[in-house]
């Protein structure tokens, strides 16, 4: 049996989730811890190779031979010296996060990569898109994204933005604002953040897009934001199936607490629309699929199937 193993990091906007996993991708230990509002990127990324280096010490113990790479996912676009559409976090956009990594636990390689293409290489490797050719990952949550699956990988694109759904646009009569203006015009209408604000604004409640789901179910107010944002969500889903010609969509993501409201009208939508309609079913990882997928990256970049 082999006893080396891979490390895991995943990077949220308020948490970072950690763990030492073997060649099957099994989590051997693990961690897990917030940090506050305004908390520095320094800090956070100091914070991970501290509670890094003692998962790397424990797991060490039963596993001599050692830790064979470490991998990460991250919000933004992660390139070598900076993170572009960085989540907003102070001083994240200035990271080079795999060259402070690897500096601060003396391990390499480290692969780095945003969190949606990480969930979708767990998805690949041991989930619902295990096998497929062509597909698409459709991650609905704080914010929305997608990541596009051909020849039986993730495609980066050539900035490594291939996805990005958020920016898209949503209305052709308004001025053509996106990134250029600071905007995300679809996700200020369809994600997880943009459903709850708009709900507290009817309810009076702190946001939350799972209270504006249940809410649905019986106030009317709530049914209609709930709908708008869906038929949006939908258009543009069906729009990249028609571009992409995927056999699949899976959805993952914490809005799938809603499933049963969301896909019915994701599946409407393709069957209507898309001259070849995919398959639309659940990710199999939806609450740490970044983890999974951090480790993933890491298990194909040393080459173990």
């Amino acid at each position: 049996m082999a006893t080396d193993f891979i490390l895991a990091i995943d990077f949220g906007g308020t948490k970072v989730a950690l763990a030492t996993c073997d060649r099957q991708g099994t989590p051997l230990e693990s961690d897990r811890y917030t940090f506050t509002p305004g908390t520095t990127a320094d800090r956070i990324v100091a914070g991970a190779i501290h509670r890094a280096s003692a998962l790397v010490e424990l797991t060490t113990r039963s596993r001599p031979a050692g830790c064979l790479a470490i991998g990460v996912s991250s919000p933004g676009i992660v390139l070598p010296d900076r993170i572009l559409l960085a989540p907003n976090v102070p001083g994240w956009q200035d990271l080079s996060l795999a060259a402070q990594l690897a500096a601060g636990l003396g391990i390499e390689p480290v692969v780095v990569g945003t969190d949606v293409k990480a969930a979708a290489a767990a998805e690949l490797r041991w989930g619902s898109l295990a096998g497929e050719d062509v597909a698409i990952y459709l991650n609905l949550g704080t914010g929305i994204a997608a990541a596009l699956v051909v020849n039986g990988t993730v495609l980066f694109g050539a900035h490594g933005a291939a996805g990005e759904l958020a920016y898209n646009l949503v209305d052709a009569q308004a001025p053509w604002e996106g990134v250029s203006a600071g905007r995300a015009p679809l996700e200020e209408v369809v994600s997880g953040i943009a459903l709850g604000v708009h709900g507290s604004q009817l309810t009076g409640e702190e946001p939350s897009a799972q209270r504006v789901f249940e809410l649905a179910r019986t106030d009317p107010a709530a049914r209609r934001l709930v709908e708008r944002a869906l038929r949006y969500l939908a258009t543009h889903v069906a729009n990249l199936a028609i571009a992409l010609d995927p056999a699949v969509i899976v959805v993952g993501g914490g809005l799938m607490a809603s499933a049963d409201v969301i896909l019915p009208v994701l599946e409407e939508a393709v069957k209507a629309a898309v001259p070849f309609p995919p398959q639309i079913h659940p990710a199999r990882f939806l609450h740490d699929a970044a983890l999974r997928g951090a480790a993933a990256m890491a298990l194909d970049h040393v080459g173990i199937a």
